[in-house]
């Protein structure tokens, strides 16, 4: 694995930016999450460094002499480590450079963040075991899971161009579904609109055209980790997946949060990676001694639903669901192992996603679909509604923290996202 404990994980640093202080922060200075922001529509992007509740432009400060993300995400790992130390020095509380870095540092809530960082490829893959089985079992009942699913990361290759950053909303999506029993397809708002809880891996260093990555390097590969949601038109999505896979079911939006948590700051929440003794073992090429030791990574994972009325209200977020990427079948280092094996190259930039991250309990569904079981027991919330899926105006919000004794507690902000009405189709319906 290519990160490893130093001095920034020590959990007494302090920083002289009193927000990162705070207990309750996604961003003390043992974090330090990498993303965009820009002040108004027409300015360039710029690249910053998340600490507590502000941001530090780190072009400003001195600390890089690229304005571009994508450049900087290629960096080697020694780079990177070396970067990440000189930004903790730079924002400790004893740095003597204090009063000049002042002026480098903005208000998250005064900017606009954005994607962080230039998407040319998606790739969504299917890495819980939970996730899989739960929906398995709603078509195929005695035999959830397909005969490969233990054997190699399925996965598809998604729509970079309709992944939108954190807060932007998005309208329903149209498109052609039939139910079992009607005599032939509609066309219409989709009424099975739904969010998936996952992450997503940005690739860091690219690979050559036919150079596979090996499982021993491939987190070299890896820049860091976002959360994602994939949503998703499940009436769209269960009339054209035969043969093919997902296509407009799920082309319409992905919203990813502005910061990319780095593996070097997620170094002191990694686990082992464990397979049931009565399951397949990974292939050699899916396999290594670093992988099984600490391919897995222990982030909580939690989903929540704001409606209008609730919103109308003042009444708060209510919680859905919560998991752990622990339990994910498949590591990330499998992922990039698996997709460059045929010689594919990735390049800085693009994502892969998780899939739905859901837990092996009872309400640990990552999707609507797993938690109403299709619609067919719809949640009741706090309020008196009722959902089966999303409806219009319903705001999903996705969080992540690591936690463990002996570290700072760290988190990846929020990835939220509101469905506004269909538009577009007129008289089509």
């Amino acid at each position: 694995m290519s990160a490893s404990l130093d001095d920034t994980h020590d959990p007494s640093l302090r920083s002289w930016v009193e927000s990162g202080n705070d207990p309750k922060t996604d961003f003390p200075i043992q974090n330090l999450p990498f993303g965009r922001f820009r002040r108004a529509k027409r300015d360039p992007w710029i690249i910053g460094v998340a600490i507590g509740d502000q941001v530090l432009d780190l072009k400003r400060a001195g600390l890089i002499d690229t304005g571009d993300m994508n450049s900087l995400m290629q960096s080697a790992p020694a780079e990177r480590r070396e970067l990440r130390g000189a930004i903790s020095q730079s924002l400790r509380q004893d740095n003597a450079r204090r009063d000049p870095l002042q002026s480098c540092l903005v208000p998250q809530a005064e900017v606009e963040l954005g994607v962080p960082c230039r998407i040319g490829d998606y790739t969504d893959f299917y890495t819980s075991i939970s996730h899989a089985t739960n929906v398995g079992k709603q078509f195929r009942p005695d035999n959830p899971l397909l005969p490969n699913y233990k054997w190699i990361p399925i996965g598809y290759h998604g729509r970079a161009s309709s992944v939108v950053a954190s807060g932007r909303p998005f309208h329903r999506p149209v498109g052609q579904f039939k139910g079992p029993d009607d005599p032939a397809p509609s066309f219409g708002p989709t009424r099975r609109l739904d969010f998936e809880l996952e992450l997503g891996a940005f690739v860091g260093a690219p690979n050559a055209l036919g150079e596979p990555v090996s499982i021993e390097r491939a987190e070299d590969h890896i820049f860091g980790l976002a959360l994602f949601n994939d949503w998703t038109a499940r009436d769209v999505q269960a009339w054209e997946y035969q043969p093919l896979g997902p296509f407009l079911s799920k082309n319409f939006a992905s919203t990813v949060s502005p910061w990319i948590v780095t593996l070097e700051a997620l170094a002191p929440y990694r686990t082992p990676f464990k397979r049931p003794n009565s399951d397949p073992q990974p292939l050699p090429y899916l396999d290594s001694a670093a992988n099984r030791e600490s391919g897995g990574i222990d982030i909580v994972l939690e989903a929540a639903l704001q409606t209008a009325k609730m919103r109308e209200a003042g009444l708060p977020a209510q919680p859905l669901m919560h998991s752990n990427f622990r339990d994910s079948y498949w590591t990330m280092a499998q992922l990039v192992a698996h997709h460059t094996v045929t010689g594919c190259n990735l390049q800085a930039g693009d994502l892969l996603g998780s899939g739905t991250q859901s837990g092996p309990d009872a309400g640990q569904g990552g999707s609507m679909l797993e938690l109403t079981l299709g619609g067919k027991q719809p949640l009741r919330l706090p309020n008196g509604e009722t959902r089966g899926f999303l409806e219009d105006g319903d705001t999903v919000i996705l969080r992540g923290r690591c936690e463990r004794s002996g570290f700072r507690r760290i988190g990846f902000g929020a990835c939220t996202g509101m469905v506004l009405p269909a538009r577009g189709i007129g008289e089509r319906m």
